[in-house]
Order: structure tokens, then sequence, then C-alpha cells
């Protein structure tokens, strides 16, 4: 289960199809150093998405 306070290195390791959920939801910069240390939560507030929507998809 993807949680919000998972680093998106971890969702990455986790579950490899959520690449393409992230960067359809916006988030295009999933390959920069900063992102693997960023958790879920701060990526989405950086990029002005809704995180539970996120998770929603991330875990269905």
């Amino acid at each position: 289960m993807i949680t919000k306070d998972m680093l998106i290195g971890e969702v990455l390791e986790a579950k490899p199809e959520a690449a393409e959920i992230l960067m359809s939801a916006g988030m295009h910069c999933l390959g920069c150093p900063a992102s693997a240390g960023e958790s879920l939560e701060e990526a989405c507030l950086v990029h002005g998405i809704d995180v539970d929507s996120v998770l929603e998809q991330l875990n269905a």
C-alpha cells in the first residue's frame, strides 16, 4: 500500500507503474535528485496536486 509519507523513490520502487500515474497527474520531474528525497505529500503540495486523489489512483 502506498502512503502519502512514502518518499517518491520508495513509491517508484514499490510500484514502478506509479511513474505513469504521477506524470499524468503533473509530476514531470520524477528523475530529478530532489524528488527521490521528497515524500509523496510534499511533491503533491509543490505541484498543486491533490495527494488523496493520487493515492487513490496509486492504490487502485
